[in-house]
């Protein structure tokens, strides 16, 4: 595939030849502009890009580096936002036609706090119409394309982040997370995604998707970007931790416990552990993520989107339309069984993660499939696409605990990632030990 600057270049690289004089703000910024403006046309990463303000914001940081002041790890590296995150005088559509003319007056809270450790906003990223999808494919403004193979889904709802760092054309980018939608991009495209735990990042000025599961999160190149990412927005101010994960023990869990997935998907991911103190983990009841999810998910959206939908259905995209239409008839006493579960499956996983450091299992069942397709055959079985890439993802944002994708190899050419998943208030060990995977 055809890669940008950024492709072979971490932010923490970045950041290293910015402070030797090596590179500048302005020089990565008009490189991340290039790149999308050659790559863009296929991939459609990006709703908007903010040519102007970028180079605006890249000559302050050259100039306060200039002067001795040092923002932090993301001071002048080019980042992209998902499309329902609000950034000031930009278009936010929420990949919808009911916000096709919609440009924000604020920035979301995030965005702030990327603003104030100096990173440089290039542009908005295509998302899932209102980020109510797995797949990246179904929008008003038309699918993101996966960089290995553009006849490929990228996995969503945060596509176009995932493609855009994929493909080089910025080095980070900020998703959101509900029910896998920064980790399955990252796997589908090969790079890495990193959902902290439940709060850990305010979500205030991002559009809703389900209030009690969503979580804005980070795609990069490695682990480590990640993790300085993730201390910009959750406004972490103590020392690094030098956590190196070496004596870490992860648990093994079994895919088809939770959803059937493709054995040599699941061959790939567990292979990546190899040298990794691993020992097989067991789940009582798998069947309490699901019934969560589905009911507390389903009844949120909906709640959304209720008289939006009922006025104007027309604006909406099939598959998004139909769903919000599914979770309509999800009854009262159903969500508050779900709530029910969603507590005994956080004690569930607290109890899993007592015994071993972490988790481990494939993020997805299977790799990126074509646009537009919505069957898929596992194991000589039938099953929907959505339900085999949100199976893996979506139980640990019901439990509300941090996970991590990283890339474990590859499958007909097309990535797999394997999916980490640990303790909140442990996100130095989860991303070192991502580190000696992926990274």
């Amino acid at each position: 595939m055809t890669q940008g600057f950024f492709a072979e270049l971490t932010t923490t690289e970045l950041a290293g030849r910015l402070r030797a004089g090596e590179t500048s703000a302005v020089e990565l910024t008009t490189a991340a502009l290039r790149a999308i403006a050659e790559l863009d046309g296929e991939l459609n990463a990006f709703t908007a890009v903010d040519h102007d303000g970028a180079v605006k914001a890249a000559e302050k940081a050259d100039a306060e580096l200039a002067e001795g002041l040092d923002r932090g790890p993301l001071h002048g590296i080019p980042v992209a936002v998902k499309d329902i995150i609000e950034v000031a005088g930009l278009p936010t559509t929420m990949g919808s036609a009911h916000f096709a003319d919609h440009v924000s007056t604020s920035d979301a809270e995030c965005v702030r706090r990327l603003r104030a450790g100096g990173a440089v906003l290039v542009g908005k990223t295509t998302t899932h119409e209102f980020a109510f999808g797995p797949t990246g494919d179904s929008a008003h403004g038309g699918p993101s394309r996966n960089p290995h193979d553009p006849t490929r889904i990228t996995g969503g709802s945060s596509g176009g982040s995932g493609a855009a760092v994929a493909a080089g054309m910025v080095p980070l980018a900020l998703g959101t997370d509900t029910g896998g939608s920064v980790r399955i991009p990252a796997a589908l495209c090969g790079v890495v995604g990193f959902k902290p735990a439940f709060g850990a990042i305010p979500v205030d000025g991002v559009f809703p998707l389900a209030q009690s599961l969503d979580h804005v999160g980070v795609l990069a190149r490695s682990p480590q970007d990640c993790r300085a990412a993730y201390r910009v927005l959750a406004g972490l101010r103590d020392a690094p931790s030098r956590e190196r994960g070496e004596t870490a023990t992860i648990g093994w869990l079994d895919p088809d416990l939770l959803h059937p997935a493709d054995p040599e998907v699941t061959r790939i991911a567990r292979a990546a552990l190899d040298g990794l103190t691993v020992r097989d983990a067991e789940l009582r009841d798998p069947e309490l993520a699901r019934s969560a999810y589905q009911g507390i998910q389903a009844s949120e959206a909906y709640a959304n989107h209720a008289e939006r939908l009922a006025e104007h259905p027309e604006l909406y995209t099939g598959d998004v339309r139909d769903r919000l239409r599914d979770s309509a008839r999800i009854a009262g006493w159903q969500h508050v069984r779900a709530l029910a579960a969603r507590d005994r499956w956080r004690r569930e996983v607290g109890e899993l993660l007592t015994g071993v450091d972490l988790l481990a299992l494939p993020t997805t069942c299977v790799t990126a499939t074509e646009v537009g397709q919505r069957e898929i055959t596992i194991g000589g079985a039938g099953t929907r696409v959505f339900t085999a890439l949100l199976g893996l993802t979506s139980p640990w944002n019901v439990a509300g605990v941090p996970a991590v994708s990283v890339p474990a190899g590859t499958l007909g050419g097309l990535p797999v990632g394997l999916q980490l998943v640990g303790r909140p208030g442990q996100e130095d060990l989860l991303l070192a030990v991502a580190s000696r995977i992926g990274g």
